[in-house]
C-alpha cells in the first residue's frame, strides 16, 4: 500500500531539523559549550515537539492507521522523540543507553532522502547472498581464534588466556583494523596471523562488491 508522501517543502524542512539536531547533540557535549545549557536544553525541547508533531500528522495521514505505528520508519521516528519523553518521567543519567537512542534521529533522513532509501534497498536485495557470506565469516573467525589459541597460548598465557579472548583477536584482524594491542609472537602464530590478513581482503571486499553490484542497479533502473 502506498504511503503518503509529504510534499518536497516539508521533506527538506525535516532533514534540515535532522542536521540541527544532531549537530546540537554534539555541540552540548563541548565542555566550553557548557553555558549554553539552557539554550540546548530549550533547543531540544523545541525539536521533540516538531518531531512528535511530525510523527502524528503522518500517523493521521496514514491509510492504514493501525499497522503505521509498527512500522519500520514510524517505528525509528517514535525512537528519535522516545528518550526526550521518558527523561521527563525518569532520570536518565544512570541509563545512558536510553539517550543513545537520540542518534536514531540521523536514521529519519532515510525518509526522504532517495539515495538513502535506494542504498536500504540495495542492502535489501542483497541480503541472501550477505546473510551465506555472514555464516562463512563467523565460521572463518572462529577456526582463526581456535588457530591462533593453541598456537600462541603457551607462548602468551596472559594474551591468549581464551578462546573468547582470541576471538578479539580474529575479528580485528579478520578485518584488517589491527589494533596491535595483541599480536602473536610465534612462527607458528606469524604463519596463521598471514594467512587471515589476506583472507581478511575478501571479507572486506565480497560483501562490499555485492552491495556495489545491487546499488549500480537501482541507480540505472532509475535513471533509465
Amino acid at each position: 500500500m502506498q504511503e503518503y508522501k509529504p510534499p518536497f517543502w516539508f521533506q527538506i524542512s525535516v532533514q534540515c531539523l535532522i542536521i540541527y539536531s544532531i549537530i546540537t547533540t554534539f555541540l552540548e557535549t563541548v565542555p566550553e559549550l557548557k553555558t549554553y545549557a539552557t539554550f540546548f536544553h530549550m533547543s531540544e525541547i523545541i525539536v521533540v515537539v516538531i518531531f512528535t508533531l511530525e510523527y502524528l500528522f503522518l500517523w493521521f495521514k496514514s491509510k492504514n492507521k493501525r499497522a503505521y505505528p509498527f512500522g519500520f520508519m514510524a517505528s525509528i521516528d517514535l525512537l528519535a522523540i522516545a528518550p526526550f519523553y521518558i527523561g521527563a518521567a525518569v532520570d536518565l543519567r544512570g541509563i545512558r543507553i536510553f539517550r543513545l537512542l537520540r542518534i536514531t534521529r540521523l536514521m529519519k533522513l532515510g525518509r526522504y532522502s532517495r539515495a538513502i532509501n535506494t542504498l536500504g534497498e540495495a542492502f535489501r536485495r542483497s541480503a541472501p547472498e550477505l546473510i551465506v557470506f555472514g555464516i562463512v565469516a563467523m565460521m572463518t573467525l572462529t577456526i582463526s581464534a581456535m588457530a591462533i589459541y593453541y598456537a600462541e597460548h603457551e607462548a602468551q598465557p596472559d594474551v591468549f588466556s581464551s578462546l573468547p579472548a582470541s576471538l578479539w583477536w580474529a575479528i580485528v584482524t579478520l578485518t584488517t583494523v589491527g589494533y596491535g594491542d595483541v599480536y602473536p609472537i610465534t612462527a607458528v602464530g606469524k604463519i596463521i596471523a598471514a594467512a587471515v590478513m589476506l583472507i581478511g581482503i575478501g571479507v572486506i571486499a565480497i560483501p562490499t562488491a555485492i552491495i556495489s553490484s545491487n546499488f549500480t542497479d537501482l541507480i540505472k533502473n532509475e535513471r533509465a
